[in-house]
């Protein structure tokens, strides 16, 4: 059997790679931003049965070059302007160096004791920093939770309004409501839960959802029998980032006894910016919210916040206690139980990488990154604004910017297609209804003006 490494052994490789991926943050810039393998290129350079002796770990780190960075689409370049971002930053890859290390198993307060209470108190923190209720903190009727991602944070709060209104319909017979731009983690969401009906609600000339749609689709479902159950708004859509009506859902809401959700995945890391909290409204009357750090907020994936109202319910649905999981503290009532607020038993200590960059940036250099954004954002509309060749297809209230050429489909597909072939960015082309169209996000860690302006004189280079 080959021996442990050491941990001189360990020091020394573990500088090694500290080396390897300062080395890589450096030139990141200078990579194609999406990479050239073909499917199966990079399984056909693996042996294809594992290695019967130990290697050397001086061949293991060579293949990062060799084997994995042909394969790498780079999220971390400046010139990453698809999708939503997925940052990273140097205090959260060493605070998940330090997590791995410690190999913290957090699913009880009496497993890890820190893991528990450092989660508790940072999400505290952004309760205040984000303008929250603060019924929501810990100490609270409410409290937050750290997840994998929006979706899984999405699915259990779908899974406790269902088990509410467990006794008063047959599952299939329940509904969920969402915009037709809602993401389609919520309709797949509704599919685990066995939820019978996710309708989509009509939305406005800003692609919002429509509020008078949705109360006659809850009056219709109930005159054919069927339980109407949740409705999930959204703080910025995927598409467009189109900002929900919270006050008038919350209103139907209550008048109908549905579970709130809001699903802030992008843009809740904005509302720790007081200009942006005007698109949260009414969040005492929402029940669940929840929102990504491991998006905007530098924080890497995966680190996903859900906040309850009242965390009784969701203690209530998830909670199942072995005898092997009985302990002193727990039987106190004195600890939160993480295991209790999601589906996994099993919880890696995430809170760490969250802790470190809330303290290594303070509120205001996250404030200060945030609004460079949008104002990067801001200043490429009003670029698209001034040609005559483009027109935006949607307001942008946060970094994302949607556009099209003025000939139409074919035109803006091309353009978004030659901008991904060349290399030197990497854009989302999406599409509502018939009409297609381009996301350019801005909010990669490092992107600044220069590179906005790269961009803009590649489209025009593309656009002759």
């Amino acid at each position: 059997m080959r021996k442990q490494m050491t941990p001189q052994e360990f020091r020394q490789h573990g500088h090694a790679v500290i080396d390897w991926v300062a080395r890589y943050m450096e030139n990141v810039e200078k990579f194609p931003v999406t990479p050239t393998a073909v499917p199966g290129e990079i399984a056909d350079s693996l042996p294809e049965l594992a290695p019967e002796a130990g290697e050397d770990f001086a061949a293991l780190l060579a293949d990062l070059d060799r084997v994995v960075m042909p394969g790498i689409t780079h999220w971390q370049s400046p010139n990453w302007f698809a999708y939503f971002p997925a940052n990273v930053s140097g205090p959260s890859i060493l605070a998940e160096l330090v997590s791995a290390g410690l190999g913290q198993q957090g699913m009880l307060w009496s497993t890890s004791p820190a893991a528990t209470e450092i989660e508790a108190k940072v999400l505290d923190w952004l309760v205040d920093l984000m303008d929250l209720p603060q019924d929501w903190k810990s100490g609270g009727p409410g409290g937050g939770v750290i997840q994998m991602s929006a979706s899984d944070a999405t699915h259990a709060a779908l899974v406790v309004a269902r088990h509410l209104r467990r006794e008063q319909a047959a599952v299939e017979d329940m509904v969920v409501y969402v915009s037709d731009q809602a993401h389609s983690s919520i309709e797949k969401g509704c599919t685990v839960a066995a939820i019978g009906h996710c309708r989509k609600i009509k939305v406005d000339q800003y692609y919002a959802m429509d509020p008078v749609d949705l109360e006659n689709s809850i009056k219709a479902d109930k005159s054919k029998g069927l339980l109407p159950i949740a409705v999930v708004s959204a703080i910025g859509t995927t598409a467009t980032t189109a900002v929900d009506p919270l006050e008038s859902i919350a209103d139907i809401s209550a008048r109908h006894s549905l579970w709130h959700h809001v699903d802030a995945a992008y843009a809740g890391t904005a509302m720790i910016c007081p200009e942006f909290r005007r698109y949260q409204p009414d969040l005492e009357r929402v029940d669940s919210y929840t929102f990504n750090p491991h998006k905007w907020m530098m924080v890497n994936f995966d680190c996903n916040v859900l906040w309850v109202g009242n965390r009784k319910p969701l203690i209530d649905t998830m909670s199942i206690l072995p005898p092997y999981l009985r302990n002193k503290a727990t039987e106190s009532g004195a600890v939160l139980d993480y295991r209790d607020w999601h589906v996994p038993l099993g919880r890696r200590f995430r809170a760490l990488k969250l802790w470190w960059v809330l303290r290594y940036y303070g509120a205001s250099g996250l404030r200060a990154m945030v609004r460079d954004h949008v104002a990067l954002a801001g200043e490429f509309a009003n670029r698209i604004n001034q040609d005559d060749r483009f027109e935006l297809f949607a307001p942008h209230p946060f970094g994302l910017v949607c556009f099209g050429r003025v000939e139409g489909n074919e035109a803006t597909r091309k353009l978004a297609d030659d901008l991904n072939a060349s290399g030197r960015v990497a854009v989302t082309p999406s599409r509502i209804n018939d009409q297609w169209f381009i996301r350019v996000s801005v909010g990669q860690t490092h992107t600044r003006s220069e590179h906005i302006e790269k961009l803009w004189q590649l489209i025009e280079q593309l656009s002759i």
